[in-house]
């Protein structure tokens, strides 16, 4: 390995020093709290708990910086094995592979995903047309894996969409049989799908019994009562609310709020059992301060001996670690940010508190950045990249990637310039080999870089 070539504060190039270590973790990269995802916001949280022993969840994301809602157009998966750490398993979908989609992109809404005859489904809400809110459609993409290789299908479900109608979710009960519920502006609908998980069996019908039903339908099932949870129309912070049924497709008799509003004007959960304990998932605005930009969020869920749902207490402690994990050992590379190529206003300088004794200062500067280079994708290229980092108060940097540009990554306060305790986590496909380069890009805000750690994720 070559050493760098010299080291001062006003150096502008530095040899890369590439260290090859092996890391007890799972790639699990971020820590207990609400919200429990920090490094990108995201939203509409859909959880579920697959074969594999791990609780997926499937939000959509809010793009930084944001317009508005017409801008979310990517999806990324994220899951855990104790509900503490949580691994981004990456990008699984994003509008310009849809087909049939809006030709401006965008609306890539809340998603879900269903698992049936060896496959797993992922279903989203998209516009066909200009006109967005009138060409809702309901998209499906197969793969054989729960957080990769999805293909979306050449045309969108058939009788599904209308004005409003979006937020699709999926059911399958006991017997196999797989529901959908879908809708919007006051109207639920819900119907059966065919075995093939891609087309319905029969119309959809209205959802009878709901009480000011607005969006964000989510259907589970406990001891033989049917749950249908929804966002009301609470203006400037919808509550979530619930009804029970003794049939999948109800009628269905309204119980009341049971999520109050999160500090969102918006809000959406949904519900699952996760080794012996009930979670409810939601969103708020607790990071960036506005609605537009969410992150997603879990508490636990109770219930009365009758079967309804306690009141939700939101907590920043967020959930306890369930079980005993035994984290995987996987190999790791790791770069100081004494190997970075820098530029514009940025500075490397000596610091005893972060790992390597050194770390890049002055990324508030427009023009500054930081670049590591000759990354190893390794075979197959999927790959966590965690920066590692200190900040006083939150700021964002631009994460690029082989000359892709990822949007804003936050870095979250740290407490102080010297704790070096902040992991802003992303998962990318990396070239195979090592002709990989990841750049920083400061401007907003100031943080402290002191190195990368890139982890391939297990399995890929």
């Amino acid at each position: 390995m070559r050493q760098a070539d010299h080291f001062n504060g006003r150096g502008r190039l530095f040899s890369l020093v590439m260290a090859f270590v092996s890391f007890v973790t799972g790639v699990e990269t971020c820590d207990a709290g609400n919200p429990f995802i920090t490094s990108i916001y995201t939203a509409d949280p859909s959880a579920h708990v697959w074969a594999d022993g791990r609780l997926y969840v499937y939000p959509s994301r809010d793009v930084d910086p944001a317009r508005g809602c017409d801008l979310m157009d990517k999806y990324h998966v994220f899951s855990t094995d104790d509900m503490v750490h949580w691994r981004d398993e990456g990008q699984v979908l994003e509008a310009t592979q849809v087909k049939w989609g809006r030709p401006e992109g965008g609306f890539m809404w809340a998603p879900d995903c269903a698992f049936k005859n060896g496959k797993y489904y992922f279903y989203f809400p998209h516009p066909s047309g200009t006109k967005w809110n009138d060409t809702w459609k309901i998209g499906v993409a197969v793969s054989d894996k729960p957080a990769s290789g999805f293909v979306p299908a050449d045309e969108p479900i058939k009788g599904l969409g209308g004005f409003a109608m979006i937020d699709p979710a999926v059911f399958v009960d006991d017997d196999g049989q797989a529901y959908m519920y879908f809708g919007g502006g006051g109207k639920c609908q819900g119907g059966k799908l065919q075995d093939n998980m891609t087309e319905l069996d029969g119309e959809m019908t209205p959802m009878a019994g709901l009480e000011d039903f607005h969006e964000a339908a989510w259907v589970f099932k406990r001891k033989g009562i049917y749950y249908l949870t929804y966002a009301d129309n609470t203006r400037g912070q919808n509550q979530l609310r619930y009804a029970t049924s003794t049939g999948p497709l109800g009628p269905w008799q309204s119980k009341g709020v049971y999520l109050g509003g999160t500090g969102s004007d918006t809000n959406h959960g949904s519900v699952v059992e996760y080794k012996g304990q009930w979670y409810q998932f939601y969103h708020n605005q607790s990071v960036s301060g506005r609605g537009n930009l969410r992150s997603i969020c879990v508490d636990k869920l109770s219930f009365n001996p009758d079967g309804s749902i306690q009141q939700v207490v939101q907590t920043k402690e967020g959930v306890a670690v369930v079980e005993h994990r035994t984290p995987a050992t996987v190999s790791a590379m790791t770069f100081s940010a004494k190997t970075a190529v820098l530029a514009g206003k940025s500075v490397l300088v000596e610091n005893a508190a972060a790992p390597g004794g050194a770390c890049v200062q002055n990324l508030h500067a427009a023009d500054a950045s930081c670049e590591f280079r000759d990354v190893d994708g390794g075979a197959t290229g999927r790959a966590t990249i965690e920066v590692v980092y200190s900040a006083a108060k939150t700021a964002r940097f631009r994460l690029n990637v082989n000359g892709v540009d990822h949007s804003f990554i936050n870095a979250i306060e740290t407490g102080g310039w010297d704790a070096f305790t902040g992991r802003a986590a992303y998962t990318v496909t990396l070239k195979p080999g090592k002709s990989n380069t990841v750049t920083l890009t400061g401007g907003n805000g100031s943080l402290n870089v002191c190195g990368l750690i890139i982890t391939p994720i297990p399995g890929d």
